[in-house]
């Protein structure tokens, strides 16, 4: 057993069940439990303890009602979720690079103690793997209206939790081996747009020096939809709008409320936008905690000084039809419809069309939308930053895999276990179309040492975005690729681009 020193006392991690060259300290607090007297504010430090404190098991996970495969649930009672959990294969004076995660989950579900997180295998790239929990649905993103304590409850609580947790890594991550100058703070979908925010966050600056983004989804809300959200959640809870209303229903009850207003946009397609995917809560753009979106910032110069790398997947949306979050889109009047609600010109639709000949009107539909809310904004971030004067890479997953059942397309979320290292967990195998072959795992190795590569020194191996033309790595199954952007980009700039709010 192996004890480290942190500022609120010792821990005690233990070898890595798939390595033993690494060390895993699990569920160690960055920040006092965000209940009681602490509820819908911002995260106060962690209380101290005397002695050891073993960490070998993760810590609880926040309020939610997702039930992940291989995951814990989350339990009515669970307080301590602001926790963080490291993998190091180094010690103290090591000075290591340190790459930290934020898992996505559009806000309202997900931990740090999903299987495909697990940071042994990228700790063995050299790396001091670090993962962490914070505040989700409601309690980490719903809008809170001031009250007689005004200021005391902020918006955007879940990326405040994010830069409490980057805080403790700058104080505390040397006595695990790792350098506290040479931070990237990673994530993917909601994740990689809390990259984004935190990179445009003046009280992030100087956390994190990198940033990696995989699948990072456009949709900030304005502080007028985040009050209209409030005001639809309380009713579903059946209390008032307002701190005291609030605070009167517990957690449980809140995540119950938000999944009833989901399930009545899902369950009506007049409700406009949010009746296609009704991820109702995320980024709040409040003029304080966070001025502005992202794109926007990125694109005025703000994290300039961060380098950043980029990655989307080629048929993103798939996924959300198979696990059945999404529209079941299947008419050219339910397509018109989707485009009217976006405000989507016809030219684009039917450019889509022309890219896909032959598909079914639910094809043309994932592939708009996924590029709509994920491709296209990742591919502008690349580019904004690039313009911007920051050091921008981008690439595209196109792995793909056939067999006897439902082909797996290069979906959503399906990078993630490559570049974690994590193919041969059972938790992901629906996610990539079951065991791994001998060309996953050289894919797998590849990007692995890609992210190590760019944890260390900022280059990840491939050119830059704007140094060459159509400088984009492109992932698959075989070594190399074709290095030619998706044609719809360009079907993108000529019908202009919407910036979306849950």
């Amino acid at each position: 057993m192996t004890v480290f020193t942190t500022g609120t006392g010792q821990v005690r991690g233990r070898p890595a069940v798939r390595d033993t060259g690494v060390v895993a300290v699990l569920g160690i607090p960055y920040a006092a439990p965000p209940f009681g007297a602490d509820r819908f504010r911002e995260p106060r430090p962690a209380a101290a303890w005397d002695g050891v404190r073993d960490c070998a098991a993760f810590g609880p996970v926040a309020p939610q009602s997702a039930e992940l495969p291989g995951s814990p649930r989350w339990s009515p009672g669970d307080e301590d979720i602001l926790t963080v959990n490291i993998w190091t294969p180094g010690g103290e004076g090591d000075a290591l690079p340190v790459l930290v995660w934020i898992h996505g989950g559009a806000y309202v579900f997900g931990s740090s103690a999903q299987p495909d997180f697990d940071g042994t295998a990228l700790a063995g790239q050299g790396l001091v793997v670090v993962t962490l929990n914070y505040r989700l649905g409601f309690e980490g993103f719903g809008h809170v209206p001031a009250s007689g304590d005004e200021g005391t409850c902020p918006d955007n609580r879940g990326l405040l939790d994010q830069i409490a947790a980057l805080e403790w890594v700058r104080d505390n991550i040397a006595a695990f081996g790792g350098a506290p100058g040479n931070v990237t703070v990673a994530g993917q979908s909601s994740g990689a747009t809390a990259v984004a925010c935190l990179m445009s966050m003046e009280r992030a600056r100087g956390l994190f020096r990198r940033a990696v983004a995989h699948s990072a989804v456009n949709a900030c809300a304005s502080l007028r939809t985040a009050a209209r959200t409030t005001a639809e959640v309380a009713a579903a809870a059946g209390v008032a709008p307002s701190r005291p209303g609030l605070l009167s229903a517990s957690p449980q009850e809140l995540v119950a409320a938000s999944d009833k207003v989901v399930d009545a946009y899902r369950g009506d397609p007049s409700s406009g936008q949010r009746h296609y995917d009704p991820a109702i809560y995320g980024p709040v753009v409040d003029g304080d905690t966070l001025r502005t979106d992202p794109l926007t910032a990125i694109a005025a110069g703000a994290g300039r000084e961060v380098d950043l790398m980029i990655c989307h997947a080629t048929e993103e949306y798939w996924l959300l039809d198979a696990v059945g979050s999404s529209a079941k889109i299947t008419t050219e009047s339910q397509l018109s419809a989707f485009a009217a609600d976006f405000g989507l010109p016809a030219a684009l639709v039917d450019g889509y069309r022309a890219l896909l000949p032959g598909a079914p009107v639910l094809d043309v539909f994932l592939a708009v939308y996924g590029d709509l809310l994920f491709a296209e904004y990742s591919g502008r971030l690349a580019e904004s930053h690039a313009r911007a004067g920051g050091r921008a890479y981008l690439s595209r997953f196109a792995r793909k895999r056939g067999g006897d059942g439902r082909p797996v397309r290069a979906w959503h979320c399906a990078d993630v276990p490559f570049v974690f290292g994590t193919l041969d967990d059972e938790s992901v195998h629906f996610l990539i179309g079951g065991p791994p072959g001998p060309g996953d795992r050289t894919l797998s190795h590849r990007m692995m040492r890609s992210w190590a590569d760019f944890a260390a020194t900022g280059d990840p191996g491939w050119p830059r975005t704007g140094s060459a033309p159509d400088a984009v790595r492109i992932w698959g199954a075989e070594e190399g690729g074709s290095e030619t952007p998706d044609a719809s980009r360009e079907l993108w700039r000529a019908a202009g681009y919407p910036l979306l709010a849950p």
